[in-house]
C-alpha cells in the first residue's frame, strides 16, 4: 500500500485548483504541472501512444494481450481540484490503523475530524486514512481516481499473465468548473465505453446524475440619498432577496436527498444600483428540470411587470444555461456495462452501492458525446473541504475493480 500512498501524495501536493473566472483551457496554468508529470509517468510505466494536447488533455493506451477481439474500454479521471476551498500547500496526514476516534487535523486551530459528525469514518476502523492538515482540501477528488488508474495500468503491465483487451486512459482538466469534457476527443479515444473513477464511498456505482443548469440574475436599482428616497429609491439588494424568497423554501440542497431536485444560491454580491445572483438548478427528472427553469424565468417576468412603470425597463435580467444532462438515458441502452462493473465488485467482495449522483461528472458529458461512461468509486469522503479524507484500502479496492473489469471483459468475449 505504500506505493499507492506515495503516488497519491505526489499528486495532491501539486496545486491544480481550477479557476472559474478564466477563459483558457486549462483554466489555471498550474494544472500543467501535474499534467506534464502524468505524461512522463505514463510513459515510464510502459503505456503506449501517450499524448497531451494543447489544452492538457491526456490519453494513453495499454494494448491488448489477447489473440481475439474484445471491446476497447476506457478509464477517465480529472486532475484539477475545486475552487471552493484552497488546494495550495496540501500537507497530507497519514493515520494508520484508525482507532475509530477523533482525528486532530489541526491542533492549533482546533480542527477535528470526528465520527460523531462524519459517521462514515466508522466504516474504516483499523484502516489507513489520508487526511488534510485542516487548512486545505485533500484533492482525492479526483487525484485518488488518477492514482488508481495509473496504478492499475502499472500492475497489468507488470503482470502480463492477466488477460485483457485494449485499455485506454484519459485525464482531463477543469472538471470541477464544469468544463472537463469540453475538449475531450472521444473519436481519438476510440473506446466502446468507459468509466470515470470519480465516485466517493467504496462500492459506489452510478449511472444517473442530475440534469443541471446555471442561472445568472442581474437586479437593477436606483440610488437616491436615503433622506429623500421615498418613492424614488430602488434597492437592488432587497429585490434580489425578495426574488430568492419566491423560490420553494424546502427545495434546497440542505433539505433534499435521493432523486429530489433543488434550487441553490451559490453567489450574491451587490449594491443599491446593481446586485448579481448566481443560482444552480438540479433535478434528475427531465420534465421537472424544465419546470424549474421556467419557474425562475416566470418569477423574473413578474418582477419586471411589477416595476416596469417605476423603473421604465426590465429591472431583472436573467440568463439560464444548461450545463449537463442525466446520463441515464444514454447508459440504459447499454446496461451491460453497468452490470459488468457490478459483477467485478461482487467478485471482489465489494457491496455495490448503485444510486443516483447528486451532482455531475465528466461521465455525463461524455455519455452525451457518444461515450457511455458510468461512474465508479474512487474512495474519498467529504470532498471540497478541510475534512476530506480517503482510506488507502478503498483506493486499493478501486484498483482491483479496474483490473477485474478488464479481466471479465476478456472472459466475456472469449471465442
Amino acid at each position: 500500500m505504500q506505493h499507492i500512498i506515495d503516488r497519491f501524495i505526489s499528486y495532491v501536493t501539486i496545486d491544480t485548483e481550477a479557476d472559474p473566472n478564466s477563459n483558457t483551457t486549462p483554466s489555471s496554468a498550474k494544472q500543467w504541472d501535474l499534467a506534464n508529470k502524468l505524461v512522463e509517468e505514463l510513459k515510464a510505466i510502459g503505456l503506449q501512444d501517450v499524448t497531451i494536447d494543447d489544452k492538457s488533455y491526456i490519453q494513453a493506451t495499454l494494448p491488448s494481450n489477447l489473440d481475439y477481439e474484445v471491446p476497447t474500454i476506457g478509464f477517465v479521471s480529472h486532475f484539477d481540484t475545486t475552487p471552493d476551498f484552497t488546494g495550495a500547500n496540501v500537507n497530507p496526514q497519514i493515520v494508520r490503523n484508525y482507532d475509530g476516534g477523533d482525528i486532530i487535523l489541526n491542533k492549533e486551530k482546533n480542527i477535528v475530524l470526528s465520527p460523531s459528525y462524519f459517521e462514515d469514518l466508522l466504516l474504516y476502523k483499523g484502516q489507513t486514512l489520508i487526511t488534510t492538515d485542516g487548512t486545505t482540501l485533500l484533492g482525492a477528488d479526483d487525484k485518488a481516481g488518477v492514482t488508481e488508474i495509473v496504478t492499475a495500468m502499472e500492475y497489468l503491465i507488470k503482470n502480463p499473465h492477466i488477460k485483457h483487451g485494449t485499455l485506454k486512459v484519459g485525464f482531463t482538466p477543469d472538471e470541477e468548473i464544469g468544463r472537463g469534457a469540453d475538449f475531450f476527443d472521444v473519436e481519438k479515444f476510440g473506446c466502446d465505453w468507459a468509466y470515470t473513477m470519480d465516485g466517493s464511498q467504496i462500492g459506489e456505482l452510478e449511472y444517473e446524475n442530475f440534469n443541471a443548469a446555471g442561472v445568472k440574475l442581474k437586479f437593477k436599482g436606483k440610488s437616491v440619498h436615503p433622506g429623500y428616497a421615498k418613492g424614488k429609491m430602488i434597492n437592488s439588494m432587497l429585490l434580489a432577496t425578495k426574488y430568492i424568497s419566491k423560490l420553494p423554501k424546502d427545495e434546497v440542497p440542505e433539505r433534499t436527498k435521493g432523486y429530489e431536485g433543488f434550487f441553490h444560491v451559490v453567489h450574491l454580491d451587490g449594491s443599491i444600483e446593481e446586485t448579481n445572483v448566481q443560482l444552480i438548478i438540479r433535478d434528475h427528472d427531465r420534465k421537472k428540470f424544465k419546470k424549474r427553469k421556467k419557474l425562475v424565468e416566470k418569477i423574473a417576468d413578474k418582477f419586471n411587470k411589477k416595476y416596469m412603470k417605476q423603473f421604465g425597463t426590465d429591472i431583472v435580467e436573467i440568463e439560464v444555461k444548461d450545463q449537463y444532462y442525466n446520463m441515464r438515458e444514454k447508459v440504459e441502452p447499454v446496461m451491460h456495462i453497468v452490470d459488468l462493473a457490478e459483477q467485478a465488485m461482487k467478485e471482489l467482495d465489494i457491496k455495490p452501492l448503485i444510486k443516483p449522483i447528486r451532482g455531475g461528472t465528466d461521465g455525463s458529458r461524455l455519455s452525451f458525446m457518444g461515450l457511455p461512461c458510468p461512474n465508479i468509486f474512487a474512495g474519498g469522503h467529504n470532498f471540497h473541504g478541510k475534512y476530506e479524507y480517503v482510506p488507502v484500502e478503498s483506493m486499493q479496492k478501486a484498483i482491483d475493480v479496474i483490473i477485474k473489469i478488464a479481466e471479465l471483459t476478456a472472459e466475456k468475449y472469449k471465442k
